[in-house]
């Protein structure tokens, strides 16, 4: 797997770095900023950026989420847990997943290799991250939409989720579909199954976060 990492502290790179390449990754750069990531690439492929969110560059969380997903990167924030905020925008924008720096180093590399593997991380810190945030918008699924959205975003083919929960493929897909609006009604668009999977995961949905069983409605 091809891993870089963007931290403005020296210290933090070359941890990482000797920490990566003890576990057989190939370490392509370690930069200070994201614009010195995009440089130092220069135009190679990477499967996963470990990111801090808090740059000395005076860069935005967004921006620099964005411009690592423009390189067809995966983003782990890899940052200190309690900054909340920076947390849920950095999840706004499409980071796979948020790992702290209090973290065990083995912890924050078998989190790169799940997110590499274009997995999103059902953690502790997002969980806390999107209570936390009083802004944040849950779309008002109904009992049906929740148990699909939970079989599809697991991995099940939508066929065969409808089979699980006995209703039809045409039913099933007309359920998705209402789910996609409701996202794009609450700000949240989803147009992939992996977007519907960080949604499940950011709204309790999936196992291992916290969910209220009901129907939403």
């Amino acid at each position: 797997m091809r891993v870089a990492v963007v931290d403005d502290h020296e210290s933090v790179r070359l941890g990482l770095k000797a920490a990566f390449l003890g576990e057989g990754f190939e370490f392509l750069i370690a930069a200070a900023s994201v614009r010195e990531l995009v440089s130092g690439l220069d135009g190679r492929e990477c499967d996963v950026v470990v990111l801090d969110l808090s740059l000395g560059d005076g860069s935005s969380v967004t921006e620099n989420v964005k411009q690592v997903q423009a390189l067809g990167s995966a983003v782990l924030v890899h940052s200190i847990a309690d900054r909340v905020a920076l947390v849920r925008e950095a999840l706004a924008a499409g980071a796979a997943g948020v790992i702290p720096k209090s973290s065990a180093t083995r912890t924050v590399i078998a989190a790169a290799a799940s997110v590499a593997r274009g997995e999103v991380l059902n953690n502790l810190e997002w969980a806390t991250a999107i209570d936390a945030d009083g802004d944040f918008a849950r779309a008002e699924l109904g009992r049906r939409e929740r148990e699909i959205l939970h079989l599809y975003a697991s991995g099940l083919p939508l066929k065969l989720a409808a089979q699980q929960l006995g209703i039809s493929y045409s039913t099933a897909r007309e359920y998705l579909d209402r789910i996609r609006v409701k996202y794009v009604e609450v700000g949240r668009p989803a147009p992939t199954k992996v977007d519907l999977l960080r949604r499940a995961v950011e709204d309790g949905i999936l196992p291992g976060l916290d969910s209220d069983g009901g129907d939403g409605h």
